[in-house]
């Protein structure tokens, strides 16, 4: 999930004991869990009353006595949920309204033999404790589940939607249904993510975190005012009229989530990924060469591409549609073919921003203003970003279904690596993000402003509801940082078929951290695990100084320093005057190194990490020093800050 801010930044199931990075030997999980829904939409009343057909499979060799299941609307129930209370009715800068409040009800659980399981059903706080929290509940068995076996639950419930400030609700006549039916949490086997023993994997619903489910195939049918215009996860395999309401039915296999929305204000725009048209056979060699693939491997699939836009955002359709089509190409030939026929986006109403930036399988939400429709805010990328970074996520936990509760920067992390990738490709690695009369920002510039050498003892890898206040820049921007500096250290093709090599290996199933890094370190032909371990496991940071500087005829001394705990050899480049560039290699171990010469030359001046290899250096303001004043930059500098100003008064002017 992401929403950039525009001016902020510049603007299944493993065998027992497998070994973490290997292949499980069982065919992949992809129908562990599956939905056949009737919903029906009160737009008056703003809720969701439904049925659900419910068939778990279970995919351990344990006998399973109990179900878990995930009631996510509970999170907006009242101020005792754990959700309220992490957040305090606000995430990602909306604030709940204050008579805002949704909910989810069962009101029936039974087998398919009539069994009456609501009895047993008991709300759980497996993380904190919180009585008040309802958000997870357990519902015992009057028989255990056998390995393999096949389980058929019928359920029925009742959703208040919230007001949309927090990934789902309504504002007005726009609905956005996510997170909305009983839904089972993860039974992982032993040997899943590192598990000594089979169980179930169900965390409440925190501020921070979003969701884990299993594959499997949803057939859903939504009735809902015949007026309104309805998009969600799938194909659209029925529509029926009957009287004033109107059922659409939708269906998906190998998907572990359903969403959708309604709104009789969207513009339909369609559009189709002709895999023919878009890919030229030269883009083919070029990525079967850098992935060492056939091209028989690489041939994209066509694609209906479906975009609900605002009325008053119809400006910038094309750039949304644009980057959509852009994201198909571009991670489709790193990552392997989208394998669904269709793709929903969806652009909120600027009154429901907190539904935007927000990933569900083969549908996701977009995000922006209507400032950006015209000059020069047309040139904050906004719109671009946020839907390759949602598009990006149907690869990297739609596809590689990680734990998002857990280790949020396989999906969240690895998803901003993969958009900047895309983005730097498509606008220049310097203007990505923004480029606003003179002024430009790109993608790295974004992920390295909040990295300082202060920031709190967090880790990458560490439950998301655990984080202080280090949770977007530990998900999202300090992961990026780490990818993009281990591409550096391993090289672009490298670094290209780990990623690859990891979504094909793990497609349909659910790795962890560990299963990642053994498949970096395979590619890779070296263990990379001490890298992962100062790096993602690590709160270590790193920050390279160019010291004191001792210069006179034959007897010249740099001395280098480290900051932070993070150990990374580095170059250091020294230009004296009349002899080339000199690089020396640092292997970083010590505090401090000092580098001694002879030359009778002047020193000019000396760089650490001269080509900003090691992203992850807090600032390279420091990195380098010129021992006589150049004055070409400040004049530069000058000159591109009047070009702005000029710019913005021409525009005001205007």
């Amino acid at each position: 999930m992401v929403r950039a801010l525009a001016l902020a930044v510049a603007v299944s199931a493993l065998a027992p004991g497998a070994a973490p990075g290997a292949a499980p030997d069982s065919p992949p999980g992809v129908d562990v869990a599956s939905y056949e829904i009737q919903a029906t939409l009160d737009p008056g009343a703003k809720t969701v009353t439904g049925t659900a057909a419910i068939t778990w499979t279970n995919p351990s060799s344990d006998t399973v006595p109990d179900l878990w299941f995930h009631l996510y609307l509970n999170a907006f129930r009242d101020r005792g949920s754990t959700f309220w209370r992490e957040s305090r009715g606000q995430l990602r800068g909306v604030r709940m309204p204050e008579d805002g409040w949704g909910s989810i009800r069962v009101t029936a659980l039974r087998l398919a033999d009539g069994t009456d399981l609501l009895p047993s059903l008991t709300y759980q706080a497996p993380d904190d404790g919180n009585a008040e929290d309802r958000t997870v509940a357990r519902v015992a068995l009057p028989r255990p589940v056998a390995p393999g076996e096949r389980l058929a639950i019928e359920a029925a419930f009742t959703a208040v939607l919230p007001k949309a400030y927090a990934r789902t609700g309504y504002a007005g006549d726009y609905f956005l249904v996510g997170q909305w039916f009983p839904k089972l949490a993860v039974y992982e086997p032993a040997g899943v993510r590192g598990r000594a023993a089979g169980g179930w994997n169900a965390h409440q619903f925190h501020a921070n975190s979003e969701f884990y489910a299993d594959f499997g195939r949803y057939r859903v049918s939504m009735t809902v005012p015949s007026a309104f215009i309805v998009g969600a996860t799938g194909v659209r395999t029925g529509r029926t009229t009957s009287g004033a309401t109107t059922t659409y039915t939708y269906e998906q296999d190998r998907v572990h989530d359903f969403a959708w929305t309604a709104s009789p204000r969207f513009v339909d725009i369609t559009r189709r990924f002709v895999a023919a048209r878009e890919v030229s056979e030269r883009e083919y060699a070029e990525a079967a060469a850098r992935l060492d693939r056939p091209i028989a491997q690489l041939r994209l699939a066509d694609v209906d591409v479906r975009l609900l836009l605002q009325p008053e955002h119809q400006p910038q359709a094309e750039r949304y549609l644009s980057a959509a089509l852009a994201g198909l190409k571009a991670y489709g030939l790193a990552y392997g073919p989208y394998p669904y026929p269709a793709l929903t986006i969806v652009d909120p109403p600027e009154e429901a921003e907190g539904t935007g930036g927000m990933e569900y399988p083969t549908f996701f939400t977009a995000g922006t203003v209507t400032l950006y429709n015209t000059w020069p805010f047309d040139r904050i990328r906004e719109a671009e970003e946020v839907v390759l970074h949602e598009l990006g996520h149907q690869y990297f936990q739609g596809l590689v279904a990680s734990n998002e509760f857990e280790e949020a920067w396989l999906d969240e992390g690895v998803t901003t690596y993969v958009t900047a990738r895309v983005m730097d490709a498509l606008f220049g690695a310097d203007r990505s993000t923004a480029e606003l009369g003179g002024l430009r920002a790109g993608q790295l510039d974004q992920f390295r402003m909040p990295n300082d050498r202060d920031r709190s003892a967090e880790t990458i890898r560490q439950p998301s509801w655990t984080y202080d206040a280090g949770y977007a820049f530990n998900a999202y921007f300090r992961p990026a940082l780490t990818l993009r500096t281990l591409e550096h250290l391993v090289g672009e093709r490298t670094m290209a078929r780990i990623l690859r090599t990891y979504v094909e290996r793990w497609r349909f199933r659910h790795p962890s951290s560990d299963d990642f890094f053994a498949v970096a370190s395979e590619v890779a032909g070296r263990d990379l695990r001490p890298f992962f371990a100062q790096t993602i496991e690590s709160p270590a940071v790193v920050d390279y100084e160019l010291g004191t500087i001792s210069t006179e005829p034959g007897a010249t001394s740099v001395t280098v320093r480290r900051y932070g705990d993070l150990q990374m050899p580095v170059d250091v480049a020294f230009k004296f005057e009349g002899r080339p560039v000199e690089r020396r290699r640092w292997d970083g171990a010590a505090r401090t190194v000092r580098f001694a010469f002879t030359y009778d030359a002047r020193l000019e001046w000396a760089d650490v990490d001269p080509d900003r290899t090691i992203v992850l250096d807090v600032s390279w303001l420091n990195n380098g020093r010129r021992v006589a004043p150049d004055r070409r930059a400040p004049a530069a500098m000058t000159s591109r800050w009047l070009l702005a100003v000029q710019q913005v008064l021409g525009w005001l002017a205007f």
